[in-house]
């Protein structure tokens, strides 16, 4: 354990001019004692670690060192051919690089390794459209995509409604959420990043400017928070609903996730009977009713009375479809 803690630390040094104690900490799931005590056994054991003093100081690698640790367990080794998305490489246009890429990797694997591709691929395999669509690649996803590792500014048209605007845009990022792609862009008018849908531009123009990037920007940390404010975004309305123990174990399946969260972590002590009052934010009162059908007769609308009568409406229908003889 210890063992691959340091040559982890190794790695992390290698990569970087300098880490602090507490980065170090952080990436390696450990104390800054603990940390100090690596830095020091690995000192002892011939690796040329040294440590800045001061506010800004931290752990760096002297004299340009590199570890001769190259090689690779089978678990890392298959691990490595399931970083990459082969079709989201297709569709921003890298798919030959990424083929050329892990033929270099297979041809450095030691012989005991090389079938790490072919085992990797017959245990894991990512299909990211979602169900019953048909996945449309955007017809400029690999000019935004090339823009995007090429840290160039674009000029793009981009439909907002019924109208089309022009931005000018720093590419940060481009993200693929459920067979749709969104691009992370700064907008240096108004200096702040917001999200567009790639399908949704018209034009995209990269310029021969090079935007300076901020390194802190954090693609996947940005992109969690915009899309829980989506989310709570549409979430404008709230009814009250008892549930069944059924229904709540369904709950999160039938509306929102962040809804059945939220509604759940405030629900009070189940009843007699074992059923929770919960008040679940919805995005409407039409929605709801869609969604709180497929739990039958595992939910029960307390509130507002439009919902529960629309709800009693359907039962009184259900129950005359289901008495009458001819049903069948």
């Amino acid at each position: 354990m210890r063992a691959a803690r340091l040559i982890k630390m190794v790695l992390l040094l290698q990569s970087r001019p300098s880490m602090t104690a507490a980065e170090l900490a952080r990436e390696l799931e450990v104390s800054e004692r603990t940390v100090t005590r690596d830095a020091q056994a690995l000192s002892e054991a011939g690796v040329p670690v040294y440590a800045d003093r001061g506010r800004a100081g931290g752990y760096r690698l002297v004299g340009g060192y590199r570890t001769r640790l190259t090689g690779l367990a089978r678990s890392e080794a298959e691990a490595l051919f399931l970083s990459g998305v082969p079709g989201a490489l297709r569709e921003m246009g890298l798919e030959d690089a990424g083929s050329a890429a892990r033929l270099k990797v297979t041809a450095a694997l030691l012989p005991s390794l090389s079938d790490a591709s072919r085992t990797a691929a017959q245990r894991f395999h990512l299909d990211a459209p979602a169900w019953f669509r048909e996945p449309e690649t955007p017809a400029l996803l690999s000019a935004v995509a090339e823009a995007v590792w090429d840290d160039r500014c674009l000029k793009a048209r981009y439909r907002r409604g019924e109208d089309e605007v022009e931005r000018a845009l720093e590419p940060y990022g481009l993200v693929l959420k459920a067979g749709a792609w969104y691009l992370c862009a700064r907008v240096p008018e108004a200096d702040a990043f917001r999200t567009y849908r790639v399908d949704r531009f018209t034009a995209v123009d990269a310029t021969d400017t090079r935007f300076v990037r901020d390194e802190e920007f954090d693609l996947p940390g940005f992109w969690a928070e915009r899309a829980e404010a989506f989310a709570r975004s549409i979430l404008r309305a709230q009814i009250v609903v008892r549930l069944s123990p059924e229904g709540v174990r369904r709950l999160a399946y039938t509306v929102d996730p962040l809804a059945a969260r939220e509604a759940l972590g405030d629900a009070g002590e189940p009843d007699a009977d074992g059923w929770v009052t919960a008040m679940v934010p919805v995005e409407s009162e039409e929605v709801a009713h869609s969604q709180l059908t497929a739990l039958g007769a595992e939910a029960e609308v307390l509130a507002p009375e439009t919902l529960r009568e629309r709800f009693a409406r359907d039962a009184a229908r259900l129950a005359g479809l289901y008495r009458r003889p001819d049903a069948r």
